[in-house]
């Protein structure tokens, strides 16, 4: 199995790392920053309180999305758990370094406070278990009981002081209520002042009524969330409190990354959209990371051409079947890019992110 619950060391040092030349003539690092672990005993945890273990899809989906849901977990739990299979694949893809993160179906953001307490503590100290035994390979981003907000602060301190984690996942919404809520006002201070990444990825779309067929719960769903909560963390001004932040978002960012030219103009055409910033909502955009789980080059130019190649970052989804499995591949064959952006992108931006340093 990927852990072990008889040791809680803490991880080791991203500084540490060697790259791992894994079957490929590359000179530099490749490193995958959307990457997802399931931890079982979590689930167990959840059991306990009424609804705990019912699955997210049951709500954004429909019976026959459910069904498949079920019997794609049933397919892909050694992929999930079992770290000689994850590695395996590491290779086959030519990564050398994943920056693992909890199954989005593992926020479980709707049980009480302190049971959310226990089962992130659960995770992350797997995640942990998970890179001390393989710190070469392996980067964890932990996972936050974001429906305290207190309580999500006080782990994110404890990742970041006491595990060395280099981050965070966070899901787009906490039942309904914006990141950028004035409610999480601290964490993101707290990010920015730890230096944590926060890794944004959505589970489907908020108001699910009109998404319940053919998949779009995550087809549009997952990037529909994403671009309503980028939406707000710009206008809502996050970015111009804390310049600093390090935030990633999966699936190229959304719909909104691809169309900034609309939001600045309602920047200059309408007084509600800059009561927080002082800037145009492109400025800041530029400052957010995408990751490469857009599945066409033209795409993946785009992002580049309006960000800059050093603010795009390899993602796979491993191991759902929404992922994109050559991830090596697809940067180095975009014709439009140079060899230092394709090398940015491939590693050396999230290996400046995560703090990795090749030797």
């Amino acid at each position: 199995m990927l852990f072990s619950c008889h040791s809680r060391p803490a991880a080791a040092s991203p500084a540490s790392r060697k790259t791992v030349k894994v079957k490929n003539k590359r000179k530099n690092i490749s490193v995958d920053l959307h990457c997802h672990i399931h931890s079982p005993p979590a689930d167990d945890i959840a059991r306990q309180t009424a609804g705990g273990g019912a699955s997210p899809t049951a709500r954004y989906g429909n019976p026959r999305t459910e069904a498949q849901q079920k019997k794609l977990h049933e397919q892909l739990l050694q992929k999930l758990t079992s770290i000689e299979q994850r590695i395996k694949d590491m290779d086959r893809m030519a990564i050398d370094v994943q920056a693992i993160s909890s199954s989005p179906l593992q926020y479980y953001y709707g049980v009480e406070a302190d049971l959310a307490r226990k089962i992130t503590r659960n995770i992350n100290e797997r995640l942990v278990e998970i890179a001390a035994a393989h710190p070469q390979r392996f980067a964890p981003l932990g996972t936050l009981p974001m429906q305290s907000p207190e309580l999500a602060v006080k782990e994110l301190e404890y990742c970041m002081k006491k595990l060395n984690f280099k981050g965070i996942e966070i899901g787009t919404n906490v039942g309904g209520v914006e990141i950028a809520d004035r409610r999480y006002e601290k964490m993101w201070r707290k990010c920015e002042e730890l230096g944590a990444v926060v890794f944004l990825h959505p589970i489907g779309f908020t108001s699910p009524q009109r998404l319940t067929q053919h998949f779009l719960t995550n087809v549009i769903g997952n990037p529909l969330d994403t671009t309503v909560a980028l939406a707000h963390i710009v206008f809502g001004g996050i970015l111009e409190r804390y310049p600093k932040l390090k935030i990633v978002t999966a699936h190229g960012g959304g719909l909104l990354s691809h169309y900034p030219a609309r939001m600045d103009h309602a920047y200059r055409v309408r007084p509600e959209c800059h009561d927080h910033i002082s800037h145009p909502p492109s400025y800041y955009m530029k400052k957010i990371y995408y990751d490469t789980v857009v599945f066409g080059h033209p795409q993946l130019e785009h992002l580049v051409n309006l960000y800059g190649a050093d603010h795009v970052v390899i993602g796979t989804d491993y191991p759902y079947d929404m992922g994109y499995y050559k991830p090596v591949d697809f940067v180095e064959k975009a014709k439009k890019l140079t060899r230092k952006q394709k090398d940015q992108i491939i590693g050396g931006n999230a290996a400046k992110l995560l703090g990795i340093k090749e030797r």
